[in-house]
């Protein structure tokens, strides 16, 4: 491993145009659960699936459900960057990393100082009044005890897409634009299952793909370097 480790290093070294796409296994080591490992929110028992009341029709119809599931599972603001989201941030202060287009909604990559972050699943930082978009910060949404309501009335719907739901398009754009210049594209925690997210590193078109994921995925051989294990593991060491 500690080979491969060298050869990632050599690699930062070596490029100054360097993009990285993450999910759920970049912010498993903060402690924030993913969806579908055996302990995931997936395999949880609820009175619905976890599917069913992430997805926009549950929102709509079940509202007061939706909001005691999101407050008890998907609050990450007492959760803490881990050793990933800061070297991630240290690359692009070093002006190696052009961008990180990222799955998940909780906001740890702004949090350990990252700038420029695409979120192709939104955010549970910003929330927003359905009928007025007046915009709430997560602390209200999360310390609502019922369904958080806005002072013209209307309901307030956190910044994140859900089942039924479509990508922004202006980020997704966006994240094709730096994928297809970047020279290296580093894949990091995804199973790259979730479309159409993972869709998107189809548009690499750069010198060296970096595919790091405890478990392989359908993409391992495209890419020129494969690491399977932590990224906590590999990033401590960079």
């Amino acid at each position: 491993m500690s080979k491969k480790i060298e050869e990632f290093q050599k690699i930062i070294n070596e490029s100054d145009n360097i993009v990285f796409f993450g999910g759920a296994g970049v912010s498993t080591e903060s402690g924030i659960p993913d969806f579908r490992s055996k302990d995931g929110l997936y395999n949880l028992k609820y009175k619905y699936p976890p599917e069913e009341i992430l997805s926009h029709s549950f929102f709509i119809n079940n509202t007061k459900e939706f909001f005691e599931f999101y407050r008890d599972k998907m609050n990450s603001l007492k959760y803490e960057p881990n050793i990933t989201h800061i070297k991630l941030s240290e690359l692009e202060k070093k002006g190696k990393l052009k961008a990180v287009i990222t799955q998940n909604i909780d906001g740890l990559h702004q949090k350990a100082g990252s700038k420029n972050v695409l979120e192709l699943h939104g955010s549970v930082l910003r929330n927003y009044c359905m009928k007025c978009k007046k915009e709430y910060s997560a602390e209200y949404v999360f310390n609502s005890n019922k369904v958080p309501i806005c002072s013209c009335g209307g309901i307030i719907k956190p910044d994140v897409v859900l089942y039924g739901e479509n990508l922004n398009d202006n980020i997704v754009e966006k994240s094709m634009d730096y994928i297809r210049n970047a020279e290296v594209l580093i894949i990091g925690g995804t199973s790259l299952t979730v479309y159409p997210a993972s869709s998107l590193i189809y548009y690499f078109k750069g010198k060296k793909l970096v595919l790091i994921n405890r478990d392989s995925t359908q993409m391992d051989s495209r890419a020129d370097l494969v690491i399977n294990d932590s990224l906590g593991n590999v990033f401590k060491n960079i």
